[in-house]
């Protein structure tokens, strides 16, 4: 497979991000520019062969990318998102979706929702390869106990998105 995607670097409180796009207008990727090699790795995982082009995004989802970070916290739910990924990656994507702005939930908690309670790691595995950070937000997922673990854009941007979601929510 050898798809052409668009990419515009978009700037957010968390520092320049990239903004993968399809020709239908989906999101393919979003991540930070120091992440680069990691988005690259999960679009190649996903697509094979990818050619990234330079170009702009549709307005809505920057707008509301935007938006997001300025306290609507309900702008990325509707976006639209296409991933390739195995079967049971785009379940706990589809089911990360489905999580609340201002809510966590464990990698268990999230294994026993999707009806496989022993799959804890395998939620896990699926969440760090998930190539569309905070649209799909796999951010809202925590560790056993309350634990901060793992964000592919690191813990110091996983903590700064509860912190900001978790004020708002308590807001509305």
């Amino acid at each position: 497979m050898n798809d052409v995607f668009t990419l515009e670097r978009v700037a957010t409180p968390l520092g320049l991000a990239f903004l993968v796009t399809d020709a239908a207008g989906q999101v393919r990727a979003f991540d930070y520019e120091d992440y680069e090699a990691r988005m690259l790795r999960l679009l190649r995982l996903q697509y094979g062969t990818v050619a990234l082009r330079t170009g702009a995004a549709p307005r809505d989802i920057k707008n509301r990318i935007a938006s997001y970070f300025t306290g609507e916290l309900n702008a990325l739910e509707e976006l639209p998102c296409a991933t390739a990924g195995t079967a049971f990656q785009r379940l706990v994507w589809a089911a990360l979706r489905k999580i609340p702005a201002g809510k966590t939930l464990s990698y268990g908690g999230l294994a026993e929702r999707l009806g496989k309670p022993g799959a804890a790691r395998a939620v896990g595995l699926a969440n760090g390869a998930n190539p569309i950070s905070i649209i799909v937000p796999c951010h809202r997922v925590i560790g056993a106990g309350g634990a901060l673990t793992g964000y592919g854009g690191g813990l110091a941007r996983k903590q700064f998105l509860l912190a900001h979601e978790s004020a708002l929510a308590k807001e509305v």
